[in-house]
């Protein structure tokens, strides 16, 4: 079986959020620490630059299993990534306060975080890893 490329690192999530243009690495600020707030993790920065919050453990029907990040975001110069597993499938009341933004099937892309709603994205996260711990354990 194939490993999961999207591993986590060695490296220290705040040099990488120092690293970024502005405005993204105050935006970066922003989100680590609403994320440390809303699921009580410290970051971890995977491989493809995906800063993650907690871990879960799976396994699915067919056999395939490993460990990913519980939550998390990205920094892209396009929009912000941000990740909910396992998808938003049942967030729609929550995204339609959010603000203006594009889906992916566990992503969520905003351009700007001054053109959300915070309050409506901590409570996405918040829904979010509470969905996730119903189907898999969730941990550091």
């Amino acid at each position: 079986m194939a490993e999961n490329l999207t591993q986590p690192t060695d490296a220290e999530p705040a040099a990488f959020f120092a690293a970024q243009p502005p405005p993204r690495d105050a935006e970066c600020a922003a989100l680590d620490a609403m994320f440390r707030r809303v699921s009580g993790f410290a970051p971890e920065l995977w491989r493809g630059n995906l800063v993650g919050y907690g871990r879960y453990d799976y396994t699915y029907a067919s056999g395939r299993s490993g460990t990913f990040l519980a939550t998390g975001f990205s920094p892209r110069k396009a929009a912000l990534s941000i990740y909910i597993m396992p998808g938003y499938a049942e967030f729609g009341p929550i995204l339609d306060r959010l603000g203006p933004h594009r889906m992916g099937k566990s992503c969520l892309y905003v351009t700007r975080l001054a053109r959300i709603d915070l309050d409506v994205l901590e409570e996405l996260v918040r829904a979010g890893l509470d969905d996730l711990a119903a189907r898999w354990p969730v941990h550091a």
